[in-house]
């Protein structure tokens, strides 16, 4: 299979496995490419890409406006905050405006969930999901697989364990939905009142003893507090949070076993990862960056239908 059988990126649950195997794959040879001494291509010479963030975001929007310009687009960057959704304009007015420029693809992060899906209904353009709301964040979620299948081989019967804040986390949703549908076994693991009422549902084991998921698990992905989403305090302290979910060198060094430790970012070093653990060699969390932009490079080509 060499197309992908959805015209947008919106979430990993609406794409199969087939699809997910197809971007990883694509993945390996633009990582091949972006290690060269000329780390471009002309691939989407001819495509214009509007990256559109009404949400702040250092890591995701750097990864791919790199990953759009290493595969030679042109590329349009608007921010929310310098624009006139400030005036009142609403999403379909700005992303309208933005396509009577003649884009061709739009790559939106959003605060409200299932915008990108709305987005996708309304204007004629390739849309991809860089985060809506509490919802999804599809690639991360296949950059994070492709780092795991990096470092362990494979991703199936593996053992996965996500830990922290999954009640506001799309990282934990996109996650669980890539891994299973990988054939990954998923454990969440946080504070009871940081577990969605639904989190059953999706088929995941759920712990709230850290050392028990570490023990049970061959990758540990360390999220971290959304304190921003957060309206209502969730747990009595930072301090109290770090000393039963927070991961240290000592803890890690107690394992019966050597697992990888992961971070979608931005780490609040001292809380739920120390840096002793962040810049351990169990941590692959810089091969996760580096692989972002080989992941979104994959996707863009992808659907832009150049495979």
């Amino acid at each position: 299979m060499t197309k992908l059988s959805t015209k947008h990126l919106l979430g990993i649950k609406d794409i199969t496995a087939n699809d997910i195997n197809l971007i990883l794959t694509t993945a390996e040879s633009f990582k091949e490419v972006i290690n060269r001494p000329i780390k471009k291509v002309p691939s989407l010479r001819d495509i214009t890409i509007a990256n559109l963030f009404f949400e702040n975001s250092t890591r995701t929007k750097l990864s791919f406006e790199l990953a759009e310009k290493r595969l030679s687009a042109d590329v349009i960057n608007f921010s929310s905050s310098s624009s006139s959704v400030k005036k009142g304009e609403t999403l379909i007015d700005t992303v309208n405006n933005i396509l009577a420029m003649k884009v061709d693809m739009v790559v939106m992060r959003h605060p409200n969930p299932g915008a990108a899906l709305f987005l996708s209904k309304h204007v004629n353009a390739k849309i991809i999901n860089a985060g809506d709301g509490a919802h999804e964040h599809p690639t991360q979620a296949l950059l994070d697989a492709f780092s795991i299948k990096e470092k362990l081989g494979t991703i199936k019967g593996k053992k996965i364990a996500i830990v922290g804040d999954i009640l506001h986390s799309r990282v934990a949703l996109s996650n669980i939905f890539c891994l299973q549908k990988l054939g990954a076994e998923v454990m969440v693991c946080g504070p009871t009142t940081l577990m969605p009422k639904y989190i059953s549902s999706l088929g995941v084991k759920v712990e709230h003893n850290l050392k028990k998921a570490l023990e049970w698990c061959d990758v540990a992905n360390m999220l971290r507090i959304q304190l921003e989403r957060q309206d209502i305090k969730f747990f009595p302290s930072l301090r109290e949070y770090t000393m039963l979910f927070g991961l240290n060198k000592e803890l890690l060094d107690s394992l019966t076993k050597k697992i990888v430790i992961m971070h979608p970012g931005p780490i609040n070093r001292g809380v739920e990862i120390t840096s002793d653990v962040a810049d351990s060699d169990q941590s692959i969390i810089l091969e996760q960056v580096e692989n972002g932009v080989a992941v979104r490079m994959a996707v863009l080509f992808l659907l832009a239908g150049r495979a």
